[in-house]
C-alpha cells in the first residue's frame, strides 16, 4: 500500500535528497538520472545515516563511515555485507508515494537466513547478530537462526559435533533464564558464534549418501570399526523410521563409553545433543544426529595409549566383587594403574559411594591444579596441561552418570574411566596452595553470579566461554543431589572460574618446535 510523502517531486530534484519520516522509520529519498529513489537512511552495518554519504557513478550510494556501497535500485551491497531495505516508488501528480508495508514474513525469513548464511562463512558475528535479530522482528524465534547454522555448517565439521554443539543446550537454558530480551538473545548468538568459529575456511566433509535399515547391533559394530558411511546409513534409516535422538540415546550411549573417547566429548555429547534437539526441535534432527554419529566414529580411544592400557584389563576384571568402602581420600595421588585397582576394589559397594568418592578425588584435583604447568614454557609436550584437563571430569562425570542412571549396565566402564581422569591428573596438582581461600559459603549465590556473569562475558575464544558455561551446568546438576564432595567442587570450580587460563603459549610453543626438530631423524 502506497502513502504519500507529501513530498513534490520538482522539490526533490532541486535538493538532490531528503529524508521522510513515518511509523519509526527513516527514509532517504535520492532524486538522480530522472528516477527517485528510496532506501532506509541507516547503513545496515552500524548504522549511520546514509543522507550523510557520498553519491558516485552508476547510482550508487557510499556511506561515508565505513565505505559501504550500495545499489540505489537494488539495495544490494556492492562493498560491505548486508544489503539496505529499498521502497517501490510511486509518482503520482507530481507527489512521491512510497510503499512502506513490510515484505510477507516468509519474504523476511528468507531473505535473513540468506544474509545469516554470508555471515557465518565471513564468522562475521555483528552481522549474524543483525540477520538473527531480523528474525525476531519478522516474527520468529531466534533459536531458527542456531537451527539453520547447525544444518547449513553441518558438513564443514571434519570431526563431527564440538564443544560448539555440546554447549548449546546450555547457552539455550541461560536464554530461558535472561532477565532482559538483549541477555536472550545474547546467549543464543553464543553457541551460533562458536559453530562459525569453528568451521571458519573448512571446506565441505561431505557425509556419505545413502540409507539402510536401522540395526542397533550393526550400527555398533560400524562405530567400532569406525565405517562412518555405515554408520550414518543405518542413523538415516532409523530417522526415517520416525526415531528422535532421545530414542536413540541409549544406542549412542553404548557408543559413547564402549572406549576411554575423546576426553569425555562422546558422553557428553550423546547426553547433550538429544536434549538440544528436544530444545530446537524435529528441523535440527538430521545436522544433529550425523555430527553426533560422526564425532563417535572419529573419536579418539585414549586408552590404546600406553599409559591408560590397564583400564582394558580393569575393566576384563570388574566382577563387583570389591567390598572395601570407598572415600575421596582413597583415591588422592594414586597412579592410574593403582586408581584403577583401587577402583576394582570397592566394585562391589554402590555405584553412588564409588562415584562420589571418585568426584571427591576429581574435585580435590582441580582445587589443586598446580598453575605452574599452565605457565611454563619449558614442558614436554604430553606436560601441556590447562585447566580444561581436570574440568572435564566434572563434565564428564555428570553426562556419565545421566547415562548410567538410564543403563546401569555402562557404570563399571564410566566409573573406570572416571578413575583415569583421577589418576591421570595427579602429577599436576600440589597441595601447598590456599585451598581455603576459594571455599563458596552461599552454592546458590555462587551460581547466580558466576552464570550472570556469561551475558556479558568478555572472552574471545568461544572454547572458553563454553567450558565455563558447561562447568556451572554441570555443577547445578550435581549439587541437585547434595553430594558429600559439594562443598570441595564449588571451591574447585571457583578457583577455575576466577584464574586465568593462558590460551596463548608463543614461547612454550617456539621452544617446543625448536626442540622437537632437533630430535628429528
Amino acid at each position: 500500500m502506497f502513502t504519500a510523502t507529501g513530498i513534490a517531486e520538482e522539490r526533490l530534484k532541486a535538493k538532490g535528497r531528503q529524508i521522510f519520516r513515518r511509523g519509526g522509520k527513516q527514509v532517504l529519498l535520492l532524486a538522480r538520472d530522472g528516477r527517485v529513489f528510496a532506501i532506509a537512511n541507516r547503513c545496515p552495518h552500524e548504522g549511520y545515516p546514509l543522507s550523510e554519504g557520498t553519491e558516485g557513478p552508476g547510482c550508487v550510494l557510499t556511506c561515508n563511515w565505513h565505505n559501504w556501497k550500495f545499489d540505489l535500485a537494488t539495495g544490494e551491497a556492492l562493498a560491505g555485507r548486508d544489503p539496505v531495505r529499498v521502497y517501490p516508488v510511486l509518482l503520482k501528480a507530481g507527489e512521491i508515494w512510497l510503499d512502506l508495508s513490510d515484505p510477507p514474513a516468509r519474504e523476511q525469513r528468507a531473505r535473513a537466513l540468506k544474509g545469516l548464511e554470508a555471515a557465518l562463512l565471513d564468522n562475521d558475528m555483528s552481522r549474524v547478530a543483525r540477520e538473527t535479530a531480523r528474525l525476531e522482528r519478522a516474527g520468529f524465534d531466534a533459536r531458527t537462526a542456531l537451527t539453520h547454522a547447525l544444518a547449513f555448517l553441518n558438513g564443514r565439521f571434519e570431526e563431527g559435533a564440538t564443544h560448539a554443539h555440546g554447549a548449546a543446550l546450555d547457552w539455550l537454558l541461560l536464554a530461558d533464564a535472561a532477565p532482559s530480551p538483549q541477555m536472550r538473545l545474547a546467549a543464543i548468538l553464543e553457541p551460533i558464534a562458536h559453530l562459525a568459529w569453528d568451521t571458519q575456511g573448512a571446506p565441505v566433509f561431505a557425509y556419505a549418501a545413502g540409507s539402510c535399515a536401522w540395526d542397533e547391533r550393526d550400527f555398533l559394530d560400524a562405530m567400532e570399526a569406525e565405517r562412518e558411511a555405515d554408520a550414518i546409513a543405518l542413523l538415516r534409516g532409523a530417522l526415517a523410521e520416525g526415531k528422535t535422538l532421545s530414542d536413540l540415546r541409549p544406542v549412542f550411549a553404548r557408543a559413547a563409553l564402549a572406549h576411554y573417547a575423546g576426553f569425555g566429548h562422546s558422553a557428553i555429547y550423546s547426553v547433550n545433543l538429544p536434549a538440544l534437539e528436544t530444545a530446537l526441535g524435529e528441523d535440527a534432527r538430521e545436522a544433529l544426529a550425523l555430527s553426533l554419529a560422526r564425532s563417535l566414529v572419529r573419536a579418539t580411544r585414549e586408552e590404546r595409549l600406553p599409559e591408560f592400557r590397564g583400564y582394558e584389563k580393569a575393566l576384563a576384571r570388574w566382577d563387583g566383587s570389591g567390598e572395601t568402602p570407598a572415600q575421596a581420600e582413597d583415591f588422592i595421588g594414586l597412579s592410574i594403574d593403582a586408581v584403577l585397582a583401587r577402583t576394582l576394589a570397592s566394585s562391589g559397594q554402590p555405584v553412588e559411594e564409588l562415584y562420589d568418592a571418585l568426584m571427591g578425588a576429581a574435585a580435590w584435583n582441580m582445587l589443586h591444579f598446580d598453575l605452574g604447568f599452565q605457565e611454563a614454557t619449558d614442558n614436554v609436550i604430553a606436560d601441556n596441561i590447562s585447566w580444561l584437563d581436570f574440568t572435564h571430569a566434572l563434565t564428564f562425570a555428570s553426562a556419565c552418570r545421566q547415562l548410567c542412571e538410564a543403563d546401569p549396565a555402562l557404570w563399571p566402564r564410566a566409573l573406570l574411566q572416571l578413575a583415569l581422569f583421577v589418576g591421570r591428573n595427579r602429577k599436576y596438582v600440589r597441595d601447598n596452595n590456599d585451598a581455603a581461600r576459594w571455599s563458596v559459603a552461599d552454592r546458590g549465590e555462587f551460581l547466580a553470579r558466576e552464570t550472570a556473569i556469561l551475558y556479558d562475558h568478555g572472552v574471545p575464544e568461544p572454547i572458553v566461554a563454553c567450558h565455563r558455561l558447561k562447568v556451572l551446568g554441570a555443577l547445578r546438576v550435581e549439587l541437585a543431589r547434595d553430594p558429600v564432595w559439594g562443598d570441595a567442587m564449588c571451591a574447585a570450580v571457583n578457583r577455575y572460574l576466577n584464574n586465568k587460563m593462558k590460551r596463548h603459549n608463543g614461547l612454550r610453543n617456539a621452544s617446543q618446535a625448536l626442540d622437537f626438530i632437533a630430535r628429528e631423524a
